[in-house]
């Protein structure tokens, strides 16, 4: 299969990740996304006018979110374009970058844009009406947490996903924190030089909105919430659950930001493009389902439904990025695989900087893509878990002509 569509070099953005309750808890994450996307639009000179097609990627409901992309496209500016919402949780960035590849593949749009945002702190308390039960009482959920705990089928918590793979594949505590510590030192190649990578594609320092968007409330440096553990600490800590592996150390944080870019034509990728010498190539895209319980086990089948989509190997992979909420993750695929551990997340991942859902994978691409730039261009691959212990993968193409 080949795919027309191009993201067009710098047009993307991230904002930095902050912490579970922290600098921007207090922001609705629609109104947010959008506030950062007029003034990253504003930034390149591009006009709202030139979309005709958008989705929005949200796994946490903020007030009024029922309205879903319209709302977000009027509030940038575009009140003419259209799209869905999408949903799967952490697969969301990837899943909405693919599709926005098939709106302009199937020729009902030129200029696409995706919009992934959230905030996973302060989640809606829901309740479910029952007018059947005993004195018509319903049922009551703590969106967040409540989901991270318990599987709607096996009734496990994510953290049991991780255990049953590094059980059934002998990943042992110190393998998850020889990993932690080398993908803190790869995150140090992001903030080396003032934060020259991250301001790439991050406007640094950050201006904090107060939620009203009226005036500036702090400014943020970079990623807040980034622990800074080493080999001594994280020998530390014990395993979370009782005669498990997995640390808090080995395991990610939830965070709240928000990450878009422009899926478009090859035409318009030029016309778009901070460089009209780097193409951005999209290849081929994979998803994949494990069995229940085992969800970190996900990204090597998506990955090679992905590679297979490409016409590549993985010898043909110059970099790798991860969703890896745990360092599970990355020891699996590579003693699946055989990847060189050290070809993957250079710069920074989940692990590090956290776990805001919907724009991880779309900050992850725009990490590759900047990454593969830096190395003078090649092929490189995202792929990551989500709830439901599916995997979704993406392939890129970066050429510096």
């Amino acid at each position: 299969m080949s795919f027309t569509a191009q993201i067009p070099y710098g047009a993307y953005w991230s904002t930095p990740f902050a912490k579970w309750q922290g600098t921007l808890s207090h922001l609705h994450s629609v109104k947010f996304g959008a506030h950062v996307a007029k003034m990253e639009l504003a930034k390149r000179n591009i006009s709202p006018d030139v979309f005709d097609y958008a989705n929005l990627g949200l796994t946490v409901p903020q007030h009024q979110s029922f309205h879903g992309l319209p709302w977000f496209t009027g509030l940038i500016g575009a009140p003419d374009v259209g799209g869905p919402t999408i949903s799967q949780v952490c697969a969301t960035g990837v899943r909405c970058i693919l599709d926005a590849t098939q709106s302009v593949e199937a020729e009902m749009s030129e200029v696409s844009l995706v919009a992934t945002v959230d905030r996973v702190s302060n989640g809606p308390q829901l309740y479910y009406p029952a007018p059947g039960g005993v004195g018509g009482t319903g049922a009551h959920e703590n969106l967040t947490l409540d989901n991270m705990q318990c599987d709607a089928l096996g009734g496990h918590s994510m953290l049991q996903t991780a255990e049953n793979v590094a059980k059934d594949h002998q990943i042992t505590t110190e393998e998850q924190h020889d990993i932690v510590t080398l993908r803190q030192e790869q995150y140090q190649m992001a903030l080396a030089d003032d934060s020259a990578f991250l301001k790439r594609f991050m406007t640094l320092p950050f201006d904090v909105p107060s939620a009203n968007f009226k005036k500036t409330v702090a400014t943020m440096e970079g990623d807040e919430g980034v622990f800074k553990s080493n080999p001594e600490k994280l020998a530390s800590l014990k395993p979370v659950l009782p005669e498990g592996t997995v640390t808090y150390g080995g395991q990610t944080y939830p965070t709240d930001g928000n990450a878009c870019m422009i899926v478009t034509t090859p035409e318009k990728a030029a016309e778009f493009s901070s460089d009209k010498n780097i193409v951005v190539k999209i290849k081929g895209f994979g998803m994949a389902r494990a069995k229940n319980g085992y969800m970190p086990m996900a990204p090597v089948p998506a990955a090679q439904n992905a590679l297979k989509v490409a016409g590549l190997t993985l010898d043909d992979i110059d970099a790798v990025k991860t969703h890896n909420p745990f360092a599970v993750n990355d020891a699996y695929f590579v003693k699946e695989t055989g990847y060189d551990v050290n070809k993957m997340n250079n710069y920074g991942c989940t692990l590090v900087w956290g776990h805001p859902q919907a724009p991880m994978g779309v900050r992850g691409v725009i990490e590759l893509i900047e990454e593969m730039v830096i190395k003078g261009g090649g092929n490189a691959m995202f792929t990551g878990c989500a709830a439901g212990d599916t995997g979704m993968a993406v392939v890129i193409e970066v050429s510096d002509g």
